[in-house]
């Protein structure tokens, strides 16, 4: 496979499957965000509601796109990518899904609903920050700081609004509704007996869409990690999408370059006149390799890496040339940038890829996943993070606003947790019921302490994996 050599098959192997094994553990740690309330308010038997969960889940992985997932593999610079040896890779790939395994698991059996999206994040930025202390490491700074505050951000600001947005909703839904309909509405589920039908309905449809938008957003996060293990171990097959015609690059460019001839370097940034030097080198590079004959059955292997460093740096580059003040272009000039470096048809849709058979084998993993393990989280979802039981009312709130959360995340291509998301409109929909005293402050704080633990605790254990796997192997 791949024409690798036995040993790095083997490793290969080792890690795809560790990559599975997070997304099918990803699945049954999350399931019950999305199946809490139609098997706590029995509108689907437990078995009906995961089988259906999973389906919308793989669904969801198939047709989500990429971008959350280019949104993981470029949490790492590019030198980190492809200025290292394959048993380098192979520590990384470890360490990362190692220790986001260990802490995903380790939450579930407690009950506590921990965001496998803090947890992995946490786990690749502790990898960048231990090859940053690797004397091999000629780059600097190991982690794309600027990627990754961008994605702190939205898993900070998304619970947050999730709270709030399910506040508003049940405010309205009291305003609203008449008042018959109501009392149907905020009636606590009674043991085996199904709601009306029409309520039944609604619980449904908001699983089924936090189901298939937890798909879109955790499943992409799942391609983004076979995407870093194929890149890293064998970089000479996947650094690239193979299947394009290279000398479909040329265009962009001359476009890129007629963007730099509009330049004054003299009144940009010292550093970004440096970006500039740098990216027309890089530039005339491509443009050698794309005149070659040797392109005609597209980009050769042994070239891949360096066409990939290439066109992620001029990427990088050119987008913070842009925003230095002395560049002074015009807004056509800056659209005609974005549309060349972007991933639609631009440079980046040579690296923004993910092959067919990667999105199916994280989708099965996901969706299989979420198949099992439900139980424990759904008495936590249900139970014990209010002093009430969960009515229909609060169940389906905030299922919607978490499917409306996630989704715009995805559109956004930018990761978030579903369990926070989840966990805390059910928060704010107690509270929209009967004030901050209806939250149970020991389980809040068991999931608060969980939150606050997730992202250091992963650091450090991805951190020391991966010190200990560059030195074993």
């Amino acid at each position: 496979m791949f024409g690798l050599e036995t040993d790095v098959f083997i490793l290969l192997f080792i890690s795809l499957f560790a990559a599975c094994a997070f997304e099918f553990v990803n699945g049954f740690h999350d399931t019950a965000n999305a199946v809490a309330t139609v098997i706590y308010t029995n509108s689907l038997k437990p078995t009906v509601a995961v089988v259906w969960s999973g389906i919308c889940n793989f669904a969801g992985v198939l047709l989500g796109g990429i971008g959350v997932a280019m949104g993981i593999v470029n949490l790492l610079p590019v030198e980190l990518l492809v200025d290292q040896n394959v048993y380098h890779s192979v520590a990384m790939v470890l360490a990362l899904l190692l220790s986001a395994i260990v802490w995903n698991l380790g939450t579930w059996y407690f009950g506590l609903p921990s965001s496998s999206s803090h947890t992995l994040i946490g786990s690749i930025l502790g990898v960048g920050l231990a090859f940053s202390t690797m004397p091999d490491n000629n780059a600097g700074s190991a982690v794309n700081w600027e990627k990754a505050v961008e994605t702190g951000e939205a898993l900070l600001l998304s619970p947050l609004l999730g709270f709030s947005l399910v506040i508003i909703l049940m405010f309205l839904i009291r305003r609203i509704v008449p008042e018959e309909t109501k009392d149907q509405l905020f009636k606590e589920p009674k043991k085996n007996t199904p709601p009306p039908s029409w309520i039944r309905g609604i619980l449904i449809v908001t699983c089924s869409l936090v189901s298939f938008f937890h798909g879109s957003n955790d499943g992409q996060k799942g391609v983004g990690l076979i995407m870093l293990i194929l890149i890293g171990i064998v970089p000479f097959q996947f650094a690239v999408k193979p299947d394009l015609d290279p000398r479909l690059l040329q265009p962009n460019i001359e476009r890129i370059e007629q963007t730099i001839a509009a330049l004054d370097s003299n009144q940009l940034a010292p550093i970004n006149r440096a970006r500039l030097a740098r990216t027309r080198t890089e530039l005339t590079e491509l443009k050698t390799m794309v005149n070659t004959d040797s392109v005609t059955n597209g980009i050769p292997q042994q070239k891949r890496l360096d066409v990939r460093r290439d066109l992620l740096l001029i990427n990088s580059n050119m987008n913070k040339i842009a925003e230095d003040e002395g560049a002074n272009l015009s807004a056509n000039q800056l659209a005609t940038l974005k549309e060349n470096l972007g991933e639609k048809n631009g440079l980046r849709r040579f690296t923004d890829y993910a092959p067919l058979w990667v999105i199916l084998m994280i989708a099965l993993s996901l969706g299989l996943g979420t198949m099992i393990g439900w139980r424990r989280i759904v008495v936590t979802v249900g139970e014990k993070i209010g002093k009430q039981h969960l009515t229909y009312a609060q169940g389906a709130s905030a299922e919607l606003t978490a499917a409306f959360m996630i989704g715009l995340a995805s559109w956004l291509k930018l990761p978030v947790s579903t369990t926070h998301v989840l966990s805390s409109g059910i928060a704010g929909s107690m509270v929209a019921n009967k004030g901050i005293k209806n939250l149970q402050a020991g389980t809040v704080r068991n999931i608060a302490l969980a939150w606050v633990l997730t992202l250091p605790v992963s650091v450090l254990l991805s951190f020391t994996l991966y010190i200990f796997f560059r030195w074993l192997l």
